[in-house]
């Protein structure tokens, strides 16, 4: 293996220009394929087609309409929309929201479909008809209908009166990847309009399409200010830490060349970029520089030493083949074992990194040492290592020295640290991705206190044949269920078709409240019904609350400021109503978009546990070959595991929930932290082997010859994810920040445990 690793390095050298040339056109052939990159707006596209609850909602959505909205917030800053002036301002808003594109129905309390009996007929018409012409008398009346309806109040108005909204429902035709932002932007210039026009009014913007919109935009405006600053912080570190301009010119064109591979190969499969996979070239910057980095600090460690720039090169690639090759590998498994990921981008992220590390361990035991060759370098001959200034021979003395104190005390850390565990709870809310920087959150955070809830539980109740919905049994065990449901903590509104049949039997009843109740007779109910579908206008008839053949109701449940757990424990609980106290027909689980994502983190975790488990089998087996033992392999999982319970645990102390992004980290970080682990125990089987050293001395000597790497590579690392942190969309926040302390915790329990380790066993044998 020796004698391949120099070969391997003096052909490089030896063909240097052949090398760098054929990468180059290479890279530029592979490039091309990033012309057929496309970025996926859509919220749904984290969750697969096998998701359950994905296909609960489509299944929904094709028996009635789709529900993917756009809705204005009104606000009035007198406190009250029931003014000539507020009321004349919704109308005009309502009548502008029928022309935002692939619109196909508005609701506001305007346009509300208000029925009263005039001896024997039933009048059907807006709640609101030329505001500006209104009385006191008919302000006093429309307010008392609107604040005593239940198809409004926390839905399209306050129960106070003081917010009201226009909800447009969207029917995207999916003959395109932009039409989010389209209806999007046609939203925003109707929101400017009416706030120049009504400053007395403030306006706030949100919706499920506006939330896909929201989702690219946040990955653009991490593309435009994240990889920047990346590139600055690696250019920043690398200049002091390397204090040579050749190593870090070569060093930035390995990590240009490996996030162009990885997306140009992502462009040639199809692979489209979501808000999280639009990561990858981040992820791959930053783990790309780490191979560079060990191949440059042992070559200038070897110029230091005296040896010509040609003869270091070599030695350095000597040295440095096996472990690069190795870190390479067990990298690319981890992030290729994201694909048991339930949520279809961290397959694509995982892919897409996996593809870029392995291209960066070609170019930087290929490319980099060919230009190296040639670029000019001066590196003083000296006769004693200056690293010094890291300090990582007195590191490495004083762990030899304090190795009992520092095992047991390492032990004690991770007991504490593994502890927090117990504290994390799994919670995902599609609204808190975004923080408060995004208009869509504030938005979103002022409708879910001023006028409705953000969460929705959707219901298809099946009466079991075609025009079912009639029967008076039917409809009152949907009005049991319904009151059922309103007396739930947290829940916001009922849209029930149960309502309108009440209210038309008490219009047909000359208004009698008496006769607020579920008609007597299938019949008279089919009647009501009919003449009532009969007079609604175009575009508000009751096609998103009936199915085709009348034989099943949806019902809406919305529900304001609960968490992933009490919604999934809602949903839990009315299946169980359902269950006990509805026909078996009537049996159904909830679905809907905040469904979805109350249920991903545990969906994820399930189908991660496997391939993390994959992961670690394969890692192990691979260290345990190249190490050639079978005791150091095992050795090496504790090191390998810890940092990421520990992660976890600082998490529970700190934060307490996990979220989607963080349900991947074991299989994220699982191959990057074996990379210090490999290099560590790469260099102390060398001194143990090579050099016949005691297992203290080939500790002291693998901190001499790679504890200078690890620091740098685990910086610019830490750094890296660091940067990824400062997100403002949680996915990728959390990612980045979990990310950092797991690879921090890594060196720390490569630098303090797995040394002490090594020496209470291997001198004990």
């Amino acid at each position: 293996m020796k004698q391949f690793e120099e070969s391997f390095g003096r052909l490089v050298i030896r063909f240097r220009w052949l090398v760098l040339i054929g990468l180059i056109l290479v890279v530029g052939a592979i490039s091309s394929g990033m012309a057929n990159l496309k970025f996926v707006n859509d919220g749904r596209v984290f969750f697969s087609k096998e998701n359950p609850q994905l296909q609960a909602l489509e299944a929904l959505e094709n028996t009635y309409t789709k529900n993917e909205n756009v809705l204005f917030a009104i606000a009035p800053k007198d406190g009250t929309v029931f003014t000539k002036k507020t009321l004349a301002a919704v109308e005009e808003l309502t009548e502008a929201s029928w022309r935002i594109p692939f619109s196909n129905r508005v609701d506001s309390i305007t346009n509300y479909q208000h029925t009263v009996a005039e001896d024997d007929d039933l009048i059907v018409d807006d709640l609101v008809r030329d505001a500006m012409n209104l009385t006191g008398e008919d302000i006093d009346r429309i307010r008392k209908i609107a604040l005593n309806e239940p198809l409004l109040v926390n839905r399209i108005v306050s129960d106070k009166g003081h917010v009201t909204g226009v909800n447009i429902n969207i029917l995207k035709p999916g003959l395109a990847g932009n039409e989010s932002p389209i209806v999007t932007n046609f939203a925003r210039e109707l929101a400017i309009k009416f706030r120049a026009d009504h400053p007395d009014i403030d306006l706030y913007l949100t919706g499920g399409i506006i939330m896909d919109t929201a989702f690219g935009e946040a990955s653009a405006e991490d593309g435009a200010t994240l990889l920047p600053v990346m590139f600055g912080v690696i250019f920043v570190l690398l200049g002091l830490l390397l204090r040579s301009i050749s190593g870090i010119f070569s060093t930035l064109l390995v990590l240009i060349m490996s996030v162009v591979t990885g997306l140009g190969i992502a462009g040639f499969l199809g692979i489209a970029l979501t808000p999280a996979s639009a990561n990858a070239p981040t992820i791959i910057l930053t783990l790309a520089v780490a191979d560079s980095i060990h191949l440059l600090v042992t070559m200038f460690h070897e110029m230091r030493a005296g040896k010509e720039k040609r003869e270091a090169i070599i030695e350095s690639v000597r040295v440095n083949l096996q472990p690069v090759f190795l870190t390479s590998v067990t990298t690319a498994i981890g992030f290729s074992t994201m694909n048991f990921s339930d949520a279809p981008p961290f397959r694509d992220l995982g892919n897409i990194v996996a593809m870029g590390v392995i291209a960066a361990f070609f170019y930087s035991v290929l490319f980099l040492p060919a230009l190296m060759s040639i670029l000019p370098l001066r590196i003083k001959a000296r006769s004693e290592e200056t690293a010094d200034f890291y300090c990582a021979d007195c590191f490495g003395d004083f762990v030899v020295k304090q190795r009992n104190g520092i095992f047991w005390s390492m032990l004690g850390v991770m007991f504490v640290l593994i502890s927090g565990t117990a504290f994390i709870e799994l919670d995902d809310n599609f609204v808190k991705y975004f923080d408060t920087r995004y208009d869509f959150r504030r938005a979103s955070d002022f409708v879910a206190e001023n006028l409705s809830g953000m969460d929705i539980i959707e219901y298809s109740l099946d009466s079991g044949s075609p025009n079912g919905i009639n029967d008076p049994e039917y409809l009152k065990k949907v009005e049991e269920f319904t009151n059922w449901y309103r007396t739930q903590p947290s829940v916001a509104n009922v849209m029930s078709l149960t309502d309108i049949f009440k209210r038309l039997n008490k219009n047909m009843h000359g208004d009698d409240p008496a006769f607020y109740r579920i008609p007597e007779n299938r019949e008279l109910a089919a009647q009501y019904l009919l003449l009532y579908e009969m007079s609604l206008p175009y575009g508000l008839d009751l096609n998103n609350q009936i199915n085709i053949d009348k034989s099943s109701t949806r019902l809406v449940v919305t529900l304001s400021g609960t968490t992933a757990k009490e919604l999934r424990n809602m949903d839990d609980k009315a299946r169980d109503w359902l269950k006990t106290n509805a026909p078996e027909r009537m049996f159904t689980y909830g679905a809907g978009i905040s469904v979805m994502w109350a249920n991903i983190s545990k969906r994820n975790i399930d189908s991660m546990l496997f391939g993390s488990f994959l992961a670690l089998t394969l890692i192990s087996l691979i260290l345990v070959f190249a190490l050639r033992s079978f005791k150091l392999g095992a050795i090496s999982l504790i090191p390998n595991l810890a940092p990421a319970f520990m992660a976890f645990g600082v998490w529970g102390f700190v934060e307490g929930r996990v979220g989607l992004a963080v349900s991947v980290l074991v299989a994220l970080t699982l191959g990057i932290v074996v990379d210090d682990t490999v290099h560590f125990m790469s260099k102390y089987l060398r001194a143990r082997r090579e050099h016949g050293h005691t297992p203290a001395e080939a500790v002291r000597y693998s901190f001499h010859t790679v504890g200078v790497a690890l620091t740098i590579s685990t910086v610019v690392l830490v750094a890296g994810f660091t940067v990824l942190a400062f997100s403002g969309f949680k996915v990728n926040s959390d990612m980045g920040a979990m990310t950092a302390i797991t690879i921090t915790l890594a060196l720390i329990l490569d630098f303090l445990l797995l040394p002490t380790l090594l020496m209470k066993i291997e001198e004990k044998n």
